[in-house]
């Protein structure tokens, strides 16, 4: 049987956008929104002007290269896919898939950069963003957990195969090439949980996007490659995973071993691109759930702040261990913290939802006392059982009634127009007008009919 990366390539060679189910397509027009929307938002905040100015700085004056977005500048194909990845991570409205990867931050930009360079059209740069999405989360998936307890953060670990992948894809690579591409990558993926434990600024997608840029250069000029780099004894699995047998000693769910043949099964037909999560809110992922689901109980019951005795959420326990039980730096099953998932929970009582504009930090002084108060009587309690993203709610009223629902974690995947209207409340807070806002948004919702995707990087630029 042909190699891991093999199978992969020449599933990614071969895939044309008429291949595409129409639910494949909208999502990926939602990831590119959402991802766009992020770059808007955290352009104007401290990590992302400073990825700008930096990349600016060192790289402005290049004949050829790529579009800084927002700022305008032509700078580098690597130098734009990292400063247009980091701009993505600042402004925190990305997508999720499995609590840990954020895939739109770097497949998006990498995919923009390419198709810049390349002038590619609308639906090349859809076709790329689903083969990216679709080769990364199927080798993330069952092994999230185990690279995170390896010390290794998987967003920026799978995340440069994602980024690679899409941009080989909308440069129109071969099978050799893109099968180069994910096994350069295997070479320069990284990302270490240490930094962040320690208080100090993790490095994540915006390197592991600009390490796919390299890998994609690299791969362009015929860089040879390894059929075995992913699942062979030195390979990938081996150095992330701890081996490459599949053997698992941390999971979502319990379970002991992945199937290495599960990452390529089925390739074209069921599409794990599908289960990915828009995260709405400046919060962990885990979080958007304990918004969302309380405020829908308490709205359809007509429940008051006032009636609640306590609530009580069932959640996966490695919800409350972030990010690795092995390796934590915070727990949400403990004492209430300003910022934790009680503090969330209670919002969505107490507020029926949370401000799509709100940023990541949370000052003490300004957070609603009734929330605050609210927030003393949730209960978190971790379950091995429990689906990830899925927990289970139960709202205790002083009359004795209570009401309980069970979370699927699909409450958050919604079709295109359903994620522009979650988040059309950020309109009137960036760095261009609403109105212009609103052109992108059109230009994802049509962008099988568009001549040139690079538009939307035009979108971001003051008029």
């Amino acid at each position: 049987m042909a190699s891991i990366s093999r199978q992969l390539a020449q599933w990614a060679a071969g895939l044309r956008y008429e291949d595409l189910p129409a639910a494949v397509v909208d999502r990926a027009k939602g990831v590119t929104l959402q991802a766009m929307a992020s770059v808007l938002i955290g352009s104007q905040n401290g990590p992302g002007k400073q990825a700008l100015k930096m990349i600016a700085d060192e790289e402005a004056g290049v004949k050829k290269g790529a579009t800084l977005m927002v700022d305008g500048t032509l700078v580098t194909k690597g130098g734009a896919a990292y400063a247009n990845s980091e701009t993505a991570l600042a402004g925190g409205k990305y997508d999720t898939f499995r609590m840990l990867t954020h895939p739109n931050t770097a497949i998006i930009p990498a995919a923009l950069v390419a198709a810049e360079s390349v002038g590619a059209s609308g639906k090349a740069f859809l076709t790329g963003v689903v083969t990216g999405y679709e080769v990364m989360e199927r080798m993330a998936a069952e092994f999230i957990p185990q690279t995170m307890s390896q010390g290794f953060h998987p967003g920026p670990v799978f995340g440069i195969f994602g980024a690679a992948v899409a941009a080989a894809k909308v440069m129109g690579f071969n099978e050799e090439q893109l099968n180069s591409t994910i096994a350069l990558c295997a070479s320069l993926a990284s990302g270490n949980l240490e930094s962040a434990r320690g208080g100090g600024q993790p490095l994540r997608e915006g390197a592991a996007t600009r390490s796919a840029m390299l890998a994609v250069q690299l791969a362009q000029g015929g860089y040879p490659s390894a059929d075995t780099v992913l699942e062979g004894e030195a390979g990938f699995y081996h150095a992330y995973c701890g081996n490459n047998r599949g053997t698992l000693q941390y999971s979502f769910v319990g379970d002991v071993k992945a199937d290495m043949a599960s990452i390529t099964k089925n390739l074209g037909k069921d599409w794990m691109f599908l289960e990915t999560l828009y995260r709405i809110y400046y919060t962990a992922g885990y979080n958007i759930a304990h918004i969302d689901v309380p405020a829908a109980i308490c709205n359809e019951n007509n429940i008051r702040n006032e009636d609640v005795e306590r609530i009580e959420a069932v959640v996966n326990w490695m919800e409350t261990q972030y990010p690795s039980p092995r390796f934590p730096s915070r727990r949400e099953d403990g004492e209430p913290q300003i910022g934790g998932t009680a503090y969330f929970t209670a919002y969505g009582v107490v507020k029926r939802g949370y401000p799509v504009t709100a940023g990541r930090r949370i000052d003490p002084k300004e957070a609603p006392p009734d929330v605050v108060e609210m927030m003393k009587r949730v209960v978190i309690i971790p379950s091995h059982k429990m689906t990830l993203f899925g927990p289970r709610f139960t709202i205790f009223t002083k009359s004795g009634k209570t009401y309980t629902r069970q979370s699927t974690g699909r409450e958050f995947i919604w079709d295109f127009d359903g994620l522009a209207k979650r988040i059309s409340g950020i309109a009137n807070s960036l760095p261009i007008p609403a109105a212009q806002y609103e052109q992108i948004v059109a230009t994802c919702r049509s962008m099988e009919n568009e001549a040139r995707a690079d538009k939307l990087v035009k979108l971001t630029l003051k008029q």
